[in-house]
């Protein structure tokens, strides 16, 4: 089977990865975004994809607009490609396109479709608080993620589990599940399925707003805020952007889910029942743990932060390096 693969980020990475080494499949090419500028020297970076497609001498297309670019538009549609597989690629497919492989296109999807349709469905699940994920193949079409279903595959998820462990976790989940949807399509072993219109849900783009924390809101809504915007979240502490990227609710639920290193943590909490204050307070400093701040609802542990201009550091850190005090106002 001949491939064009269409991807972008990591994610992307080891899907790719498992076709370039599987006997039956054949990539012929990566179409991925243009390079960009990151860090802080502000260097022109390939993508994630690029870097591995460079490594096996691949043909690279990178137009910025691929529905307008007329020379890679004729490339594709000459390679003869019997597929064409999307992962995370990060531009919208025309009709054009769609029609151009023999068999179709099959598009990755980090989630069960049709719930969370859309840019950023690993991070909306994470911050409405489900407790399971997946991967959907599905053959594309014109819509947003609304083409029929191939196969489906689920993962759990943990209470602490972030973003990026997530994405982790269904990338290799999703590198697996495309071989056997494209060994199952060479076999025609696959009936595609409509999707359910009725029971979609979208995940949109994220902005800056969706990542200022308000303690007002719960311990709980916050931690899968923290969780699922990983690691951008910040409030303001002593007039600085203050990023906090782990947290810990003081819920029985959630302290059972806790390993064994934070036995200690346990035993130190049972005194913060009575202890409140306004929404942002610090009301306790737990000894190599980190500060507990008062919420809408709720008592939440910051034990991962990164104040501004320095390194991520433990909660802990926080506490010795800025002498933090009870009763200072995070927000």
């Amino acid at each position: 089977m001949q491939v064009i693969f269409f991807g972008t980020p990591q994610f992307a990475v080891p899907t790719l990865q498992k076709l370039l080494t599987h006997p039956q499949f054949n990539v012929i090419g990566v179409v991925t975004q243009p390079d960009k500028r990151r860090g802080r020297g502000k260097k022109m970076m390939p993508s994630a994809v690029k870097e591995v497609a460079l490594d096996h001498n691949l043909p690279i297309w990178q137009p910025k607009r691929i529905k307008k670019d007329q020379d890679i538009l004729s490339q594709l549609k000459n390679s003869q490609a019997d597929i064409f597989v999307v992962v995370a690629y990060g531009q919208i497919l025309s009709s054009e396109i769609l029609e151009m492989p023999k068999q179709g296109c099959v598009n990755v999807h980090g989630s069960i479709l049709p719930q969370y349709r859309g840019a950023a469905p690993i991070q909306w699940c994470l911050y409405n608080g489900d407790r399971e994920t997946g991967i959907t193949t599905m053959l594309m079409d014109e819509g947003m993620d609304t083409g029929d279903i191939l196969l489906k595959a689920y993962t759990n998820i943990n209470l602490f589990d972030n973003a990026h462990e997530i994405a982790e976790k269904l990338a290799h989940q999703g590198a697996d599940l495309l071989i056997e949807t494209l060994e199952k399509l060479q076999a025609n072993e696959i009936t595609p399925t409509p999707q359910n219109d009725d029971e979609a849900t979208y995940a949109s783009l994220i902005n800056k707003d969706d990542f200022i924390i308000d303690w007002n809101k719960s311990a709980i809504a916050i931690h899968n805020q923290i969780r699922g915007f990983y690691p951008n979240c910040f409030t303001s502490f002593r007039d600085n952007k203050l990023k906090i990227t782990a947290t810990i609710p003081i819920n029985d639920n959630y302290l059972q889910a806790l390993n064994n290193n934070f036995e200690g943590l346990k035993k130190q909490i049972e005194s913060l029942d009575e202890k409140t204050g306004d929404p942002g307070e610090v009301i306790s400093l737990i000894k190599n743990f980190g500060p507990v701040i008062q919420t809408g609802e709720g008592l939440l542990l910051l034990s991962g932060v990164q104040p501004s201009g320095k390194r991520p550091q433990s909660g802990w850190d926080l506490v010795n390096g800025s002498h933090l005090k009870v009763g200072e106002v995070l927000g």
